[in-house]
């Protein structure tokens, strides 16, 4: 799989140059005796442990769905990006500490013209290092690629705060070695605490992005018997790998034998373009009941006095039933209540009418 090679060849090149950088700030860090340069090649230690997770988990991610995981194994970068944190955060509390012991017994560094040259070249390589790995994240849609590329931009900053550091020193014989070291590592632990915040927050479930929704609404809408296109729900079982449902509205008089053929279309559509698994609901519409007609124009005219209700479909009236759906804004202080104001409001205009109204989440932009 092109991706998955793309993401391990990517990580690889960052491992080589994270540890050739390790090596070389490390043996200057100890030589010049500057903490804050040796802080930052543990930093980069941590970034070639964090590119060996991310080989790890796109290898175990990659792994076909079996009985026991039948949608795969894609969510498994979720773990290894709280694993990345883990480290990241460690790295932090380590360099913290080290920097508090540097601040109570400062002894200065002896920073030499080759140790400015290598702090210097180790911020070019950290940028051109950062693009990279961050373009093919967002190339081959790769979260872990994408922090790790942010992260070494990040990294390129913190390289040249040493730099300046280093120069302040020599020019006016100030140490800020300890200090310095203290703002890195507090900017690590807060980058470790970013990672597992967007990773769990994925995990809970986040709202699709709408470039992609709009992308699906735009395949269902564009067939002639769609009328409408909602309840859009769409599960994210690791990159690449969504399963979802939507309703449909079509007409109430078309057939069954037609209707399964609209729907294995779109379905097998939106698949082909976008490599989502759609199952696909129906919405009749009463397309030739003027009275159902009517009630749907006065439903309309009642759910205007509420700015909650964002929208109403899968109106449809049968026999002495009406059914429909309401999508009340998460913001709402009491959904509930809302549904049974417009309920008895719609029981008044039609009291020989059993009337059901479900309340629809607003999983989706419309």
């Amino acid at each position: 799989m092109k991706r998955e090679r793309e993401i391990i060849k990517t990580s690889i090149i960052g491992i080589l140059v994270n540890l050739i950088l390790v090596a070389f700030k490390a043996t200057v860090g100890l030589i010049v005796n500057s903490i804050a340069i040796v802080l930052d090649a543990i930093n980069n230690l941590s970034d070639a442990l964090s590119s060996i997770i991310t080989i790890i988990g796109t290898k175990i991610a990659s792994k076909a769905p079996d009985k026991e995981h039948p949608y795969g194994h894609g969510r498994i970068e979720y773990i290894s990006a709280i694993v990345i944190a883990f480290l990241i955060f460690i790295a932090g509390i380590t360099s913290f500490k080290e920097s508090v012991s540097k601040i109570l017994d400062s002894e200065p560094a002896n920073y030499t013209t080759v140790s400015l040259i290598i702090v210097f070249v180790a911020v070019i390589v950290k940028l051109f290092l950062g693009n990279f790995v961050k373009n093919k994240g967002e190339k081959y849609n790769s979260t872990n690629l994408i922090a790790s590329g942010t992260d070494a931009l990040f990294d390129a900053i913190i390289s040249f705060s040493t730099f300046v550091a280093a120069i302040i020193s020599i020019l006016f014989n100030i140490s800020l070695e300890g200090y310095l070291g203290l703002v890195i590592s507090i900017l690590i632990i807060k980058s470790s605490y970013e990672i597992l915040k967007d990773t769990l927050s994925e995990i809970i479930g986040e709202r699709i992005d709408s470039s992609i929704t709009k992308k699906v609404k735009e395949i269902v809408t564009s067939y002639d018997d769609v009328e409408g296109a909602y309840d859009l729900i769409l599960h994210s079982y690791g990159t690449n790998n969504m399963i979802g449902s939507i309703h449909i509205q079509v007409d109430d008089n078309m057939k069954a034998s037609e209707i399964h053929t609209l729907s294995k279309k779109i379905e097998s559509k939106v698949f082909e373009k976008l490599g989502i698994i759609l199952t696909v609901g129906i919405y009749a519409n009463n397309s030739s009941d003027k009275n159902a007609k009517t009630a749907k124009e006065k439903l309309k005219k009642i759910i205007k006095e509420y700015k909650d209700i964002l929208e109403l479909h899968g109106f449809y009236m049968y026999d002495n039933k009406i059914t429909f759906d309401l999508i009340i804004s998460f913001e709402a202080d009491d959904r509930n209540q809302i549904k049974e104001e417009v309920l008895n409001k719609m029981k008044e205009l039609y009291p020989n009418y059993i009337i059901y109204c479900n309340i629809d989440s607003d999983y989706s932009d419309r």
